[in-house]
């Protein structure tokens, strides 16, 4: 089981308990602030630094690698489907899937250390359900070599292939507000 979470050569406890405690204080976030419903926002990255590529197989068994997306904005989201913020803003990551144009714009959905049947099991729960790529980052090492924390993370991705927002706790990325953080990325590329 040390294989599925081995963040910095930590140990299993060390690496299961951060996440843990990054999840319970995510899923807190995302409970208080959906009885205020703030504005959701991304936090722009400083520096803009380049996007760490990484090539993944998907549930659908294809091989994806996101500089094969250079020239759209990528959304980059980290989660599982034992952490309660993740399990609440996917259905909302597929909202927005809907409402932006597939040419300019891109979701890749990296699940931590599981596999496909308890994803499938998961997702084919969700109403709606993911029709954007699901990828298996199943030692964590794409989550880790982006500096990843707490679950779940989102990274926004410019179409330079640099990373422009991220987002640590839950999201409702339906959110008009975090929608119009999106679609200037995508008209300006900043």
């Amino acid at each position: 089981m040390k294989a599925c979470f081995p963040v910095l050569g930590a140990p299993l406890t060390t690496v299961l308990g951060k996440l843990l405690l990054g999840c319970l204080v995510a899923f807190s976030l995302l409970a208080n602030g959906a009885a205020a419903s703030p504005p959701q926002t991304l936090a722009r990255v400083a520096g803009t630094p380049l996007a760490k590529d990484f090539s993944l197989k998907g549930m659908n068994g294809k091989l994806y690698r996101l500089s094969d997306f250079k020239g759209k904005v990528v959304l980059v989201n980290f989660w599982a489907t034992w952490c309660p913020p993740c399990r609440e803003e996917l259905p909302s990551l597929e909202r927005l899937w809907q409402l932006l144009n597939h040419k300019q714009f891109a979701i890749l959905a990296l699940n931590l250390g599981q596999g496909p049947d308890a994803i499938f099991e998961f997702t084919g729960m969700l109403n709606p359900a993911p029709t954007f790529p699901i990828l298996l980052d199943r030692d964590s090492a794409v989550f880790k070599s982006w500096s990843g924390m707490a679950l779940p993370t989102t990274f926004v991705v410019n179409r330079e292939g640099r990373i422009v927002y991220r987002a640590v706790g839950g999201r409702r990325f339906d959110d008009p507000h975090l929608i119009q953080q999106i679609k200037a990325l995508i008209k300006t590329g900043r």
